[in-house]
């Protein structure tokens, strides 16, 4: 394997403050690499570093200048005024720019057949219809549906799934992807999955999410206090080698607490005339003293924050319906919540999870039934959207402006100076602005100030977004053993099986079922055979033969009708080939492998080709 790209020597600093000094890296095709380490390391920045977003203050980033990056930045920005068509089709792209004009066009109501019917020509001819065709599926996977929509109208989490679209169609030698999980619904992470681990991509990225982490990258690569470690595994694999190593990092650091305890000693009696001698262990002292400082300061969260007490009765839903514009959000859905519920919200984009979030904590009042709440219900919601925090506050006033003090689950009382450090925010972060605080960092501060309400009902909107896997695995341990109810809404597949035992599913067009199971097991559920299905989900049956009809456009209807033709000639392709192989000598292994090449080619393209012919006879209800 070649290395596309490497750091050599790299040092970068902000608010003069050192991320990494003398980092190397090197990244090789077809390495699918997952960069991990708390927040605050500097996993966004040298990701930014390596996709060449700024220079680094010291060493240098190496490359072929012909290898293409692409980057996926966690909020990505766009050119002013341009439309969502604009930003995909790339202006330097013969075939983009004919796929741009149809796409425009065949959104008009009354398309000009003539028109239609000259790109419909010039598409064939410079052989676009396949590329259309994945450029269409990537924009719909992303809910991306209106290309003349301007991009400034959309929400964060449409615009980031638009920046991954135009990346996704573009294919560069490598991604680079800052978080690629977030705002996606749990189906399209698992055919990002399957997308990103086709063909010999090369990757790097940082994922909170595991199963992602785990399904997709074969490197991991920890960023631990300026340093790097290298794992040539998968995300199961790292854990089994990190522990390993922590264990010897702890022996060694209580040699370097001991030692500096004698050095300490020696420094208070040491006569105040200082030989070369003395003056080198003077030295060897304070780097002593840093890297045992710098050991101890990167502790773990701990949470345990005190539950509010919680009555017999809590929160029943009765009945309740919701629409927006007339499409039906929630229809007649009714539950009484139960002490100890962990229920995980699941559902595509769109589908109502925030909707029915806001009805439970009285932030909307439903159009129809009645939401009665338990007196003794105390709501903790950490939302998608995070807290509007003030920039130019500093991190402890914004905790002492709810409590100077706040109790614990074993009925002490400690400081909001106290309870940051337990967070992670060491006394220098605490005094500095909000502004310097990372995005992860500034989540946890969101989550903390949460908790700190003593909530028995807790909600969780997307907690997983911009955090650690470290504090993730904390948040994991203490929802564990939160005795109130839990409601999760995570695309985290790995949160949701470990921590709902009970799921809302939100079906769409107000449909609310409710699964008792994780969300593995609900997705096996969903593979069994229909045969087997038909008597445990006739309602779902039921919608999928009152599906509508739609009527194929233009180019669709003509792609249909050659595609029997295209399946039968590709099929006799492959028996030509086939026969061939018999026929060439077994010593002409060139020629065997070039010919074995062409019939993998050939049935690659024979299995799009149904697959697509499949999918447009559905579309018509004509029998597959």
């Amino acid at each position: 394997m070649s290395t596309l790209i490497a750091a050599e020597n790299l040092g970068h600093a902000y608010n003069d403050e050192w991320l990494f000094k003398n980092l190397t890296l090197g990244i090789q095709t077809g390495q699918r690499v997952a960069l991990v380490g708390i927040n605050g390391a500097g996993k966004s920045t040298l990701l930014k570093l390596l996709a060449e977003r700024f220079t680094p203050l010291e060493g240098k980033i190496v490359k072929n200048k012909f290898v293409k990056i692409g980057f996926l930045d966690q909020e990505p920005s766009f050119p002013d005024g341009y439309s969502i068509s604009d930003f995909i089709f790339s202006t330097e792209n013969k075939q983009q720019q004919l796929i741009k004009e149809y796409e425009e066009l065949i959104e008009d109501p009354n398309p000009d057949e003539k028109t239609l019917n000259r790109l419909y020509e010039e598409l064939s001819e410079h052989n676009a219809w396949e590329y259309e065709h994945e450029i269409k599926t990537i924009l719909s996977r992303m809910g991306i549906n209106h290309l003349q929509q301007k991009i400034a109208t959309l929400s964060g989490g449409q615009k980031k799934r638009l920046a991954l679209a135009k990346l996704l169609i573009e294919d560069p030698e490598i991604y680079v992807l800052d978080e690629p999980t977030n705002h996606l619904d749990i189906d399209t992470i698992e055919w990002l999955e399957k997308l990103l681990t086709s063909g010999n991509k090369t990757i790097l990225l940082v994922t909170h999410d595991r199963y992602f982490l785990d399904n997709v990258c074969n490197t991991i690569v920890e960023l631990d206090r300026g340093k790097i470690y290298n794992y040539n595994g998968n995300y199961a694999y790292f854990l089994e080698k990190k522990s390993e190593r922590e264990a010897s990092d702890d022996a060694t650091f209580q040699k370097n607490k001991n030692l500096l305890k004698k050095e300490l000693e020696w420094m208070r009696r040491m006569p105040a005339a200082r030989t070369t001698k003395s003056q080198s262990r003077i030295d060897a002292f304070y780097d002593l003293e840093s890297k045992t400082k710098q050991r101890s300061d990167n502790g773990s969260v701990t949470l345990s924050m005190k539950m509010s007490r919680q009555g017999n009765k809590i929160l029943e839903l009765d009945h309740i319906g919701q629409s927006f514009d007339e499409k039906k959000i929630i229809n007649d859905f009714s539950y009484t919540f139960k002490r100890a519920d962990r229920i995980g919200l699941a559902g595509k984009n769109g589908t109502g999870k925030s909707t029915l979030l806001n009805i439970i904590t009285g932030f909307l009042t439903p159009e129809k039934g009645n939401v009665s709440t338990g007196e003794t219900t105390v709501y903790g919601y950490y939302k998608q959207g995070g807290l509007a925090f003030n920039e130019k506050e500093r991190v402890i006033d914004i905790v002492k402006s709810d409590a100077e003090y706040i109790k614990m689950a074993d009925g002490s009382m400690i400081s909001a100076s106290q309870l940051l450090t337990l967070f992670l925010f060491p006394p220098k972060k605490q005094h500095g602005m909000v502004e310097k605080l990372s995005g992860g960092e500034k989540k946890r501060l969101h989550l903390m100030k949460v908790l700190m309400q003593n909530p028995n009902f807790l909600i969780l909107d997307e907690p997983t977004n911009d955090l650690d896997i470290d504090t993730l695995n904390v948040l994991e341990e203490f929802l564990e053993n939160f005795p109130g109810v839990l409601i999760l809404v995570s695309h985290d597949r790995y949160l949701l099986d470990k921590m709902s035992e009970q799921l809302f599913i939100m079906e769409g067009d107000g449909a609310v079922s409710i699964y008792n199971g994780n969300y593995s097991e609900y997705r096996i559920s969903l593979e069994t055979p229909k045969e087997k299905t038909d008597s445990k989900s006739p309602k779902n049956e039921q919608k999928t033969a009152a599906a509508p009809t739609h009527k194929l456009t233009y180019k669709e209807q003509k792609e249909l009708d050659d595609s029997e033709a295209k399946i039968a000639e590709t099929e006799n392709e492959i028996d030509k080939l086939t026969n061939s192989l018999l026929s060439i000598d077994s010593a002409n292994y060139m020629e065997i492998q070039e010919v074995t090449k062409a019939i993998e080619k050939l049935n690659t393209t024979l299995e799009q080709t149904m697959e697509r012919w499949v999918e447009l006879s559905e579309k018509t209800n004509k029998p597959a």
